[in-house]
């Protein structure tokens, strides 16, 4: 299965496709001619956005300011035509400390419940079918490695990308449609 890596990407951001309500969540990278884009859920764009912070705030120090993050701010579309490589089921992230970066990677299937093949004695499960540990052959991945600058200016467009959707109901907290929508704390009147 396809392998994505950008040790060195001059472009990694959140980004939305379709009207509220309806937009599908992506991934991007960009490494020179290569881009690569995955698909996910929103509450996993802005879980991995309040991660990344932080790990930067507990880690990497003022190497990771908004100051330094402004130098990365990126306000663009999404590269175009997007077309995600995978569904991501699983993200891990990372701190390197030797390098002083962060690490994301995103995969296709759970490391933990993916069964690898069956062993000639007829013991199941976990056998890895690639050289890397826990991973099966079929694994889609896409790993970034970010400077502390890059992944601030990640998570603050990351967290605007999900904030720029319907707005709330102030009395039950629901996502408001244009048309408005049945309340339940309003006794099923429309608000």
């Amino acid at each position: 299965m396809p392998v994505f890596e950008f040790d060195a990407p001059e472009r990694f951001v959140a980004g939305t496709v379709g009207p509220p309500g309806e937009r599908v969540f992506f991934l991007q990278a960009r490494q020179g001619r290569s881009v690569a884009a995955v698909s996910l859920e929103k509450q996993q764009v802005a879980i991995l956005a309040d991660r990344v912070n932080d790990i930067l705030d507990e880690v990497a120090g003022s190497a990771a300011s908004e100051e330094a993050a402004a130098a990365y701010s990126d306000d663009l579309p999404l590269d175009a035509p997007v077309e995600d490589e995978f569904r991501v089921v699983t993200i891990s992230l990372a701190w390197d400390r030797t390098a002083r970066t962060v690490i994301i990677e995103c995969l296709d299937d759970d490391p933990e419940t993916t069964a690898g093949p069956e062993s000639p004695e007829g013991d199941e499960g976990g056998v890895p079918w690639d050289d890397e540990p826990g991973l099966p052959e079929s694994t889609s991945r896409l790993r970034v490695v970010l400077t502390p600058p890059q992944a601030r200016a990640f998570a603050r467009r990351a967290q605007a990308v999900v904030a720029a959707g319907r707005p709330p109901c102030p009395f039950c907290g629901g996502p408001l449609e244009p048309s408005g929508h049945i309340c339940p704390r309003a006794n099923g009147y429309r608000r």
